[in-house]
């Protein structure tokens, strides 16, 4: 028999013979698993953890007990402590990285805030060390309750435990929404007790139950043993006039609700000393079930409260003697019978019993205080600092809008109000933040800057709209600087207003995405008109996103620099700086911080700011010539976007996977993606994304040979011999007009165009301009002495080799020159490493071009290299599936893949089977399974 059994009342239990032998081989099993039990409030979901728990004690195995707790849901990582805190004394056996990883989230110890993944391989190391000499169970009830960046890290863990020691075993409420519902984990359901069943249990613990009462529990509990063994404890001691559905509430009442009913006949029982013990216990997530190891000091000890152990809401905790809640509903029940005023009383004692912990203290002060208090206003400002560098923006919202409505003066209500749009703007909640800045504003009254700022953001990212946003933000900062917005500093000296640094920022930000010449001229006389107003930092983001070719120069020491500082910096200020290096090709120094917290940012934080991060990151990856990583991370950014109704960002992110297909010879996507977002872009006037596209059609014409239409793309980006102000693809196309002048006899614009990026300076702005400077001045060179110069120059260049592609063009075009000059064996030491780069890469059309240039040398020919890269399991799945006449759809299907991603692993797939159609692929798999026998 199973029964019933909830955190130390054990009854016992009947049915449920199905779950304890699926139970019992999870236990048993020789590696490790994760098992979801999900099923309603008072199912027994609890009892089978404590049973599953029981066997893998009789195994010898370690069993750690946890519980998501309510209160504690808001506060990030409490659960993940709970749930780690019996082994947090075997991290100092961990290697140092792994040991930061959790120093950063759980000792407060200034470091990068790790993302999910970061953070789920340090628990699995830990996991691993700790169960070396005994097999682990990790047992998690209500877990539904658990703050989501734990959710999210468990659920990583979880998909992770094959092949180790450990197993989690993990319990959730069906009724309630969690992060377990998409953690795509295995489950246990676990449902009511049959009728036959429920009879039994009830018989077994109520034998002199009267027929009537029988026959009404039996129907109102619907075989959910907490019910069932409840609803009959409130016939004792009642007149037998009373009519039962009086007792037990009317059939048409949620179960859940009526049981918090019965427990709360109980909780008016007791007196007032008791029920505030019980309140302050529920308010601060204690009494957690018997078993689970919490961490000491973490919440409220109940103490005293033997009356209500005696009516059966408390139980004692078997080995430490604590008073726990017999059930969450008797938690629930304890904080709705209290008056707002016992409840505020018991969150401003809490205050004071966490006052060494700064979230804990400003979440109960937070529900403490009604009359404005700038001292607790400053508590939830400090708060909302600290979530937010941990990836808990949404949090740090949260706290910023009580932090505003408990502010003495109206500046200081503004100010926070606007903190909390701002935050909320960067976590992708466009709407929340109109909303929080329209609260600001009195009836009559004009928008505020703050107001300006929010309007703004969301008209640039939701329709792209940089004509009016850049009048109203303009006009917004002019207002400020006449007013002389300003705040005092600590030395004494005038700082700039938070509102208005923020708003010069959008306004570059506007002027980057137009890239109008106007527009930009008129930014940067707004900017010299603010004075010391204007940050450092604002400076440095003006010269850099602007326009490189004018005002770049100078900038890379501070950008490098800055790099060192980024584990200090909010997320939106690391983007900041990210956009600047990658005007300044030097993205790749900056990547490492990216990519360890992009993930925080997208589950937890600043959804929107980490979409930034997904772009800068996809920059990088083209730049360096990881082209399959690239598309992955271009086709995330486009669904986040997407979701999110962050237009912008979805053509931005369009346009970066134009660019991708273009450079791997996918002519037909590349022009496809292309179309799309000049359709969408150019009516907007967004130039900056029109250059990509146009770059995109030339990279596209150039690797098909399409020289003619690779010019006109290019001319459309700058005019030959000059760099058209403000075009940030004007310099970044140098090598593709070049290029494209020469094949279609224009010669003399080609040789301009070279001699016009060395004067420009180009070399002295990044280590990439200075690469294609010099090469275009190798290919456009007028004697062979001068080609040869130029060319070791590109080649000598510092950081050449971080641009693969790049180099590899040049080394092309000289080997073709070298070939004609010199003759074919001397050039073939500059044609092979050309060719073998392109065709790592998957650059298809640049691939054979140097195949043939090869061929010409006399060097001979060279079987083709079926895959240039190996596929993985799933590639070739997919590729299978297709080859055997399957749609996108079809096989999405079949693999649980949306029909984009299909596509999108078919769009890698092709150039490694060296194919360029659909119809290519089952001859090419049977080819390369032949290679492999």
């Amino acid at each position: 028999m199973t029964g019933f059994q909830r955190w130390g009342v054990t009854t016992a239990m009947v049915g449920r013979e199905d779950e304890q032998a699926e139970l019992a081989a999870f236990v048993t099993a020789a590696t490790g698993q994760a098992l979801v039990l999900r099923g309603e409030t008072g199912v027994g979901k609890s009892s089978l953890l404590s049973h599953a728990a029981a066997l893998a004690e009789r195994e010898s195995q370690v069993v750690i007990r946890a519980a998501g707790v309510e209160a504690e849901s808001e506060l990030p990582y409490a659960g993940l402590h709970q749930v780690l805190h019996p082994l947090l004394t075997d991290v100092a056996r961990l290697d140092d990285g792994t040991r930061a990883v959790f120093d950063a989230v759980f000792s407060g110890v200034r470091g990068d805030p790790p993302s999910v993944m970061a953070l789920g391989i340090a628990v699995l190391s830990l996991l691993s060390l700790s169960a070396a000499q005994r097999p682990l169970l990790l047992v998690l009830d209500d877990a539904q309750w658990l703050d989501d960046s734990s959710a999210d890290v468990c659920g990583f863990v979880g998909r992770r435990l094959a092949g180790g020691p450990a197993k989690m075993l993990v319990a959730v409420c069906s009724d309630i929404t969690s992060r377990f519902d998409t953690a795509a984990l295995p489950e246990l359901p676990v449902t009511a007790l049959t009728d036959e069943d429920a009879a039994r249990l009830l018989d077994h613990r109520y034998p002199e139950l009267s027929r009537q009462v029988r026959r009404i529990v039996l129907e109102r509990a619907r075989g959910n043993p907490l019910a069932l063994l409840e609803l009959p404890a409130h016939f004792a001691g009642r007149s037998s006039d009373l009519p039962v559905e009086d007792l037990i509430g009317q059939h048409g009442v949620p179960l859940p609700r009526r049981l918090q009913r019965l427990f709360g006949t109980r909780i008016a029982a007791l007196d007032e000393r008791v029920r505030t013990e019980l309140l302050m216990g529920a308010l601060d997530g204690a009494g957690a079930p018997s078993g689970t190891d919490t961490v000491p000091g973490t919440r409220y000890g109940m103490r005293d409260a033997d009356t209500a152990v005696a009516a059966g809401l408390l139980d004692i905790e078997v080995v430490t003697g604590d008073l726990v809640f017999r059930h969450p509903l008797v938690r629930s029940a304890v904080v709705r019978m209290a008056t707002p005023n016992q409840r505020r009383a018991a969150h401003l004692a809490l205050a004071q019993v966490h006052r060494e912990n700064l979230e804990r203290r400003a979440t109960h002060l937070a529900a403490a205080t009604v009359d404005p208090d700038e001292d607790v206003a400053d508590i939830l400002e400090a708060a909302a600092e600290s979530a937010t560098r941990r990836g808990g923006a949404l949090a740090a919202v949260a706290w910023l809008t009580r932090a505003a409505e408990l502010s003495e003066t109206h500046t200081g209500r503004s100010r926070r109000l606007a903190d909390a749009a701002f935050v909320a703007a960067h976590a992708a909640r466009l709407g929340q933040a109109h909303r929080l800045v329209q609260a600001d504003l009195t009836p009559g009254s004009t928008g505020s800057p703050a107001s300006v700022l929010a309007a703004a953001y969301r008209a640039l990212h939701q329709d792209g709209d940089v004509r009016s946003t850049h009048r109203q933000v303009s006009a917004a900062i002019e207002k400020l600087r006449d007013g002389g917005s300003a705040v005092a500093s600590t030395a004494g000296e005038a700082e700039p207003d938070e509102v208005l640094t923020r708003l010069v920022v959008l306004l570059l930000t506007i002027s980057q995405y137009s890239g109008d010449r106007a527009a930009w001229e008129s930014t940067h006389e707004l900017l010299a008109s603010l004075g010391s107003l204007l940050t450092r930092r604002s400076r440095l983001y003006s010269g850099t996103w602007s326009d490189v070719t004018r005002h770049g120069a100078g900038f890379a020491g501070p950008v490098r620099q800055a790099a060192a500082t980024l584990p200090d910096l909010e997320p939106w200020d690391v983007t900041q700086f990210g956009a600047a290096a990658y005007h300044l090709d030097l993205l790749s120094h900056y990547r490492p911080h990216l990519q360890r917290v992009v993930d925080r940012e997208l589950e937890t934080g600043a959804v929107a700011t980490g979409m930034v991060m997904l772009h800068q990151i996809m920059l990088d990856q083209l730049t360096v010539g990881e082209w399959a990583e690239a598309e992955d991370t271009g086709q995330r950014g486009l669904d986040l976007a997407t979701e999110h109704g962050h237009q912008l960002f979805a053509a931005q992110s369009r346009a970066y996977l134009a660019q991708l297909a273009a450079l791997r010879g996918q002519v037909g996507r590349a022009r496809d993606l292309q179309a799309e977002v000049d359709a969408w872009a150019r009516p907007r006037g967004l130039g900056f994304l029109t250059q990509v596209a146009d770059a995109a059609g030339a990279t596209a014409a150039l690797s098909s040979g399409d020289y003619e239409t690779a010019y006109l793309y290019a001319i459309g980006i700058t005019q030959p011999g000059k760099f058209r102000p403000y075009a940030y693809q004007a310099s970044r196309t140098l090598l593709d007009l070049v290029e494209a002048a020469r094949h279609t006899g224009r010669a003399d614009q080609a040789r301009a165009h070279a001699l016009a990026a060395r004067d420009a300076g180009l070399p002295e702005v990044s280590p990439r301009l200075g690469l294609i400077t010099y090469g275009a001045l190798a290919m456009t060179a007028e004697d062979e002495r001068e080609a040869a110069e130029m060319f070791t120059r590109a080649e000598s260049q510092p950081e050449a080799t971080r641009f693969p592609f790049e180099l590899a063009r040049i080394r092309l075009a000289h080997g073709i020159r070298v070939r004609h000059v010199q003759g074919p064996a001397p050039a073939r030491q500059y044609l092979v490493p050309a060719a073998e780069v392109f065709e790592r890469l998957g650059a298809a059309g640049w691939t054979e071009r140097a195949r043939a240039e090869l061929r010409a040398t006399g060097a001979p020919p060279r079987v083709p290299t079926l895959t240039v890269a190996p596929l993985t399991w799933q590639e070739r799945r997919i590729a299978d599936l297709a080859a055997g006449g399957l749609t996108n759809k079809e096989i999405g299907a079949r693999m649980h893949l949306s029909p984009r991603t299909v596509s999108s692993h078919l769009y890698r797939v092709f150039p490694k089977l060296g194919i360029t159609a659909r119809a290519a692929l089952r001859d090419a798999l049977s080819r390369t399974d032949a290679a492999q026998v």
